[in-house]
């Protein structure tokens, strides 16, 4: 994934304060243990995890994801851990 999309995405979040603690639940959930000893140093999710995400959503690993994807997956995963309760 390229760093264009994730500062898209990133901006996207950063706009919906209600998704602030969702997105770094997410982050924390899908961050590989022990990302800080590696380089970039990021909680950035392996990139076969983020392949088949990408696969899966648009037909295309390669895919870069649009920010309002990720806003609508997170609103997702908000409702769904809310459910849980």
């Amino acid at each position: 994934m390229k760093i264009s999309s994730l500062v898209r995405a990133a901006a996207a979040v950063a706009v919906r304060r209600t998704l602030w603690l969702t997105a770094v639940r997410q982050l924390s959930r899908m961050a590989p243990d022990g990302w800080w000893r590696r380089p970039p140093f990021l909680p950035i999710p392996p990139a076969d995890y983020l392949g088949f995400r990408l696969q899966t959503q648009y037909g295309d690993a390669d895919a870069q994801p649009l920010g309002a994807d990720v806003v609508n997956y997170l609103q997702w995963v908000r409702m769904w851990d809310r459910a849980g309760r």
